[in-house]
């Protein structure tokens, strides 16, 4: 009997390689998963739209075309996905995360929320929003284990 694929879309910020553990555990706990990231390399990122749609003069217009191109894939992955994933990171301020995050909730997609705990505070509502925190992405893999396999060993 073939398990079901869930896809579990991994949403954040895109400086950092935060997603490899969680790919990486999802692998070797072989968990029928399609992982679905957006366009993680930041300069294709914030160049798409005036590569795409033409140039702009103000910043402004630059970053709002990026994000309108960059909003069909996020909106869409995120309506695809049976569970998110949403980091915060502490290098980056991550309201676009928020934003979609939110998205994600109003959905009634499950929601994981990712970070560390001295973001507790300020991102109480954001956590609460979610039916899980983790503290690091081991945690993430043992809920998507859980969820997914029924799972609960720990390692």
């Amino acid at each position: 009997m073939t398990k079901p694929l869930w896809n579990v879309y991994l949403m954040g910020e895109i400086h950092t390689d935060w997603r490899r553990p969680i790919v990486e555990g999802i692998a070797e706990a072989n968990l029928p998963v399609r992982v679905l990231e957006p366009i993680t390399d930041h300069e294709q990122s914030n160049a798409s739209g005036v590569r795409i749609l033409g140039d702009e003069e103000k910043p402004f217009w630059r970053d709002r075309k990026a994000a309108d191109l960059n909003s069909i894939r996020n909106r869409t992955l995120t309506r695809q996905a049976d569970v998110v994933v949403a980091f915060f990171g502490g290098a980056y301020r991550q309201w676009n995360t928020a934003f979609d995050a939110g998205y994600a909730a109003a959905l009634g997609k499950p929601l994981v929320i990712l970070h560390d705990p001295e973001f507790n505070h300020a991102l109480k509502e954001v956590d609460a929003s979610a039916q899980a925190v983790a503290e690091t992405p081991e945690q993430v893999v043992a809920v998507l284990k859980y969820v997914i396999a029924g799972n609960l060993e720990q390692e």
